[in-house]
């Protein structure tokens, strides 16, 4: 069957590739060529990619490439361009998570479901932001700072692209997430969305 017109334009090619654990295909999103390296302006183009507005991609792209580089590259010098490469990517795991990847990034759907189990009070397979709250400060570790920052800055991002109409983050979502394959349905939805917005249009 021929790919349609939305999800043939759909890059960050590898993040499905046979091999790749969760975490690999969750960071291989932004790898927009598909060579196993991430670099700023590919971390950009992943953000805008799902909606993210130019400033703040920007901004992403910058801080999360300072951020991680060095900890993708074991053993290599500095580089000014702030490569982040893929199949590394367990090492770019920071604390106050919650446990939802091995220590080799593969997915751990004990701990996922365990999510759910605590913090889903309202609706066995959804969470409030409230809840999403209260999640974020039970993981916390003791003065991981930096860990309680990304950890906001994670949920409270795929909290508001992917909450449904009734302000839930379903489970769906989440798991979408922690593989990737959440960000390749919000672009190919964005691309649809384009798509149909260009045929309406008068010639």
């Amino acid at each position: 069957m021929a790919p349609s017109a939305a999800s043939s334009k759909i890059k960050g090619g590898k993040s499905g590739k046979e091999g790749y654990n969760a975490l690999e295909k969750h960071v291989a999103f932004f790898d927009r060529n598909g060579d196993g390296v991430i670099y700023p302006w590919e971390t950009y183009q992943g953000f805008r990619a799902i909606g993210i507005g130019r400033l703040p991609s920007a901004i992403a792209g910058l801080f999360i490439n300072m951020g991680l580089s060095k900890k993708s590259r074991p053993g290599k010098g500095f580089s000014p361009l702030f490569p982040v490469e893929v199949k590394n990517s367990r090492f770019l795991m920071h604390g106050s998570h919650t446990d939802a990847y091995d220590k080799d990034g593969r997915f751990a759907e004990s701990k996922f479901d365990e999510i759910f189990y605590k913090h889903a009070r309202k609706h066995r397979d959804a969470l409030t932001y409230k809840e999403v709250l209260e999640m974020l400060k039970a993981n916390r570790d003791h003065k991981d700072f930096g860990g309680w920052i990304a950890s906001y800055g994670e949920w409270k991002l795929l909290y508001e692209l992917c909450k449904d109409k009734d302000g839930l983050l379903t489970r769906e979502a989440v798991k979408g997430a922690f593989d990737g394959s959440i960000f390749r349905k919000l672009e190919k939805e964005r691309l649809s969305s384009s798509h149909k917005k260009k045929e309406k249009r008068p010639r």
